[in-house]
């Protein structure tokens, strides 16, 4: 027991002459490491009777404890000295200096969501929000793709402990948005025009047209005789107002559980003039928007009759317009917080 008493006040008087991290992790390896003094006790137990060793192991072990927590509690220790060493060494800020508010601006994203928004609104579609944190029926059930649906296998999904997902499209707000205006399109006659912008979330490799959080904008419009000639129409109206030139855009079958039939709307690549880029896989054209008539079961979902309406949807990849738009290469730059990148679109003035 001497040993041990030995060891742990010359342990406390070590530990108490320690100035910084480095030296704590020599104290700590040279006790508790494999061949610290600590573990070294243990090998001694063997010239004990079995009674001495059940006594024995058990005040190593007790030491073993204090020994661990007395250098958890100096790591914390340091940690804050480093912390008040940083912060005694930083400039003074004076408060009373005047802000300049001349400098700064909207993130390129947010610049492209309200300018979409405004065209929108002056098309009569009204703006939603929604939450990111979604249930399984909203993000899936309710836009038709069940539980055991092979579509869900496109999607590499966030999912919580509490069974609720990151949403990985903004189509989980389909449903809501169909039972909150399906009132007034059945007693008055108003047709439902609405898009609903937000952050999307999947756990996907990132490249320079790929990234694991990203921003779409959904788009629906539910009435009597809605076809793909309203859907092109708004869509190219968007784009061109957007751009402020007329875009080339291509549509061409794709399939999406929510709508029947459904289309991919594609523009021509503006980073490389379509000639073939990272951005748009080498193939000159970006895919910007999924799209198409809803499916009759999303609307009876959504407490519309489908023998009655009909209507399209469409989930415009906001990340990408903004690429097109500015010119940014890689879709990584925008979520990245490099000022370089986004110094762009700060006023100077």
């Amino acid at each position: 027991m001497d040993k041990i008493s030995q060891l742990k006040e010359q342990f406390e008087k070590e530990l108490a002459a320690i100035k910084d991290m480095s030296e704590l992790e020599g104290v700590r390896v040279s006790y508790l490491g494999k061949k610290g003094s600590v573990t070294g006790l243990l090998k001694g137990m063997k010239e004990l009777s079995n009674e001495e060793k059940k006594t024995f192991g058990q005040h190593v072990n007790e030491l073993k404890k204090v020994v661990a927590d007395k250098i958890s509690e100096k790591t914390a220790e340091l940690k804050e000295r480093e912390i008040q060493a940083e912060i005694e060494l930083m400039p003074e800020f004076d408060l009373s200096m005047p802000v300049n508010t001349a400098r700064g601006s909207y993130h390129p994203i947010t610049l492209v969501q309200r300018q979409c928004e405004q065209i929108f609104k002056s098309m009569g579609f009204t703006v939603e929000d929604y939450s990111e944190v979604v249930t399984d029926y909203e993000c899936f059930e309710s836009v038709n793709i069940p539980k055991d649906h092979p579509a869900r296998d496109m999607q590499d999904t966030y999912y919580l402990t509490n069974g609720q997902l990151l949403k990985s499209q903004t189509s989980a707000a389909q449903n809501a948005i169909l039972r909150k205006y399906k009132k007034p399109l059945t007693e008055d006659g108003v047709p439902i025009k609405a898009i609903f912008p937000g952050r999307c979330f999947r756990n996907e490799a990132t490249d320079a047209c790929h990234e694991n959080t990203f921003f779409q904008m959904e788009g629906m419009m539910v009435d009597k005789d809605i076809s793909i000639s309203n859907l092109i129409y708004f869509m190219k109206t968007m784009l061109s107002e957007v751009f402020q030139k007329d875009i080339k855009v291509r549509l061409r079958p794709g399939f999406f559980p929510f709508v029947e039939p459904g289309f991919e709307l594609d523009i021509s690549c503006l980073i490389c003039g379509g000639e073939g880029c990272p951005s748009c896989k080498h193939s000159g054209w970006l895919e910007l928007c999924p799209c198409g008539m809803i499916h009759p079961e999303v609307l009876r979902m959504g407490g519309i009759d489908p023998d009655e309406y009909t209507g399209f949807a469409f989930g415009l990849g906001l990340t990408r317009l903004v690429m097109m738009k500015y010119g940014i290469g890689d879709i990584r730059d925008l979520n990245s917080g490099n000022l370089k990148s986004l110094s762009q679109f700060t006023d100077d003035e």
